[in-house]
């Protein structure tokens, strides 16, 4: 077979009933529906980078300014990148890695480009233990609030150092490898369909209790009304950074997520989806935080240090305050996890393909 033919073979797929889930002309596993499809794609999208790192940008860069440069961004820049990994993706088929040198060479460029491919690669592996610590915490955040105990975390049992960091790291890890081991459709698809229902169900919940209780009013000016004198240059760049972050662009993700989804899906309308419901779940997180961070007097610009050192200590003080804490840590655990998943699945996805591993010892 020639390198035309096998590349042909790997980037085109033959019409297939709904229900079934191979490729006939790759044997490679597709998504099994839609619906899957678009909660793992938007779980690899809604992440830390939704629930954590959006409200104390918004806090740190003035709000309501941040929160509109941020919309136009992902609007004019962000949709149409995920547009272009998503078709690239499908349309080889490939990791990556494969589809991005596959696309320079059919342009009669250099296959050199499989770089960006690499680059992505190794931006996931420096990220995922990034996700895996702080998703711990969350764990052990989470464990102590539905205990009953958020009033000082650094004296109870679950939380004592590194010692403690590095047990709930392992078990998150140990959590998504496990996931991911089963594969694309009983694995990644299946934990999707279960987590991201239970995440939108909890985010609502949250908010709706944070509005209810908190200072509303106060949110909704400071997210909603922007404050165009504040303005800068910096604030943009901080808003385009949210913006690419958020939707998981540039590092492969979108590209794996296409290469198993079937020709006659519409990327364009789902890429709207997932692009509406990533920019819709980090507005809803700052409609989450700031009621409470206005009712209690925090300073909104308190940055990262408002998750872990400031949040805590004011659940413990509100009506079901321990509950709502716990609650909220679980969240940000289940947006950690569905964003670690895609992670892993890329690397393994280019296991698989580059370096002909199985999938087991790929995933490992």
């Amino acid at each position: 077979m020639t390198s035309n033919t096998l590349a042909d073979g790997l980037g085109t797929r033959k019409e297939l009933p709904e229900k079934q889930s191979q490729s006939r002309s790759t044997g490679k596993p597709q998504w099994g529906s839609r619906a899957g499809f678009l909660m793992a794609a938007i779980g690899s999208a809604v992440g830390l980078g939704n629930l954590w790192r959006f409200p104390f940008q918004a806090g740190e860069n003035g709000g309501g300014a941040f929160v509109l440069i941020y919309i136009v961004c992902v609007v004019l820049l962000g949709f149409p990148v995920l547009i272009a990994e998503l078709a690239i993706g499908r349309h080889k088929g490939l990791s990556p890695i494969g589809s991005t040198r596959e696309i320079a060479v059919d342009a009669g460029r250099s296959p050199n480009w499989q770089i960006a491919g690499w680059l992505g690669l190794l931006s996931r592996a420096i990220a995922l233990p990034n996700y895996a610590m702080l998703s711990g915490q969350f764990m052990a955040y989470s464990a102590m609030g539905l205990m009953g105990d958020l009033s000082d975390p650094t004296q109870t049992p679950l939380y004592g150092g590194a010692v403690s960091s590095l047990l709930w790291f392992t078990v998150f890890l140990v959590i998504t490898t496990g996931i991911v081991l089963r594969g694309l459709k009983r694995g990644i698809e299946a934990a999707s369909v279960v987590l991201m229902p239970a995440f939108f169900f909890i985010l609502a919940g949250l908010a709706a209790f944070a509005l209810y209780s908190g200072a509303a009013s106060e949110a909704l000016t400071y997210l909603f009304s922007p404050r165009f004198d504040q303005l800068t240059p910096a604030i943009v760049l901080a808003a385009l950074g949210q913006a690419l972050f958020s939707l998981g662009v540039g590092a492969g993700l979108m590209i794996t997520f296409g290469s198993f989804l079937s020709k006659d899906e519409s990327i364009g309308s789902n890429a709207t989806v997932i692009a509406g419901a990533d920019t819709v779940v980090a507005l809803i997180a700052g409609l989450m935080i700031f009621p409470i961070v206005f009712a209690f007097g925090m300073d909104p610009a308190a940055g990262m240090g408002l998750i872990f050192g400031t949040l805590p200590s004011f659940f413990a003080q509100m009506t079901f305050g321990n509950l709502v804490g716990g609650l909220f840590f679980f969240l940000a655990f289940i947006a950690a996890l569905t964003s670690s998943i895609a992670i892993l699945m890329v690397a393994r996805t280019i296991g698989i393909q580059q370096f002909g591993l199985s999938e087991r010892n790929a995933t490992l």
